[in-house]
């Protein structure tokens, strides 16, 4: 998949192992970066899935973002960012047609 950030600020930070574990801490750091390589070498989000049981779509105010587990209770926050939107005959979102995220944050969305 095509990787975009939210800002250029927070792709500096998501991409250096250095700045990633300063601000997040050794082992979340660490993740943040496997999690973007797992997400470059999966072709779509259905592929995505597969590779995490923990990779969903999220609920309530964070509709249309998805996240996968990091060190409890943060998360990599995502949403998908094909333009338009690929969309299955029922208005529900076409994982296998989904090829570019935005990676929104860091954080805990159970808050």
């Amino acid at each position: 998949m095509d990787i975009q950030f939210r800002t250029t600020k927070f792709q500096k930070r998501c991409n250096s192992l250095k700045e990633a574990q300063k601000v997040w801490g050794e082992t979340c750091g660490k993740l943040v970066m496997r999690r973007l390589d797992e997400m470059l070498a999966a072709d779509n989000l259905h592929v995505l899935r597969k590779v995490h049981r923990r990779c969903h779509a999220l609920t309530g105010n964070l509709q249309g973002q998805w996240s996968v587990d990091l060190v409890h209770p943060r998360r990599l926050v995502f949403e998908p960012a094909n333009d338009p939107l690929p969309l299955c005959e029922d208005g529900s979102l076409d994982l296998q047609n989904v090829t570019i995220v935005r990676i929104l944050e860091v954080g805990d969305t159970h808050g």
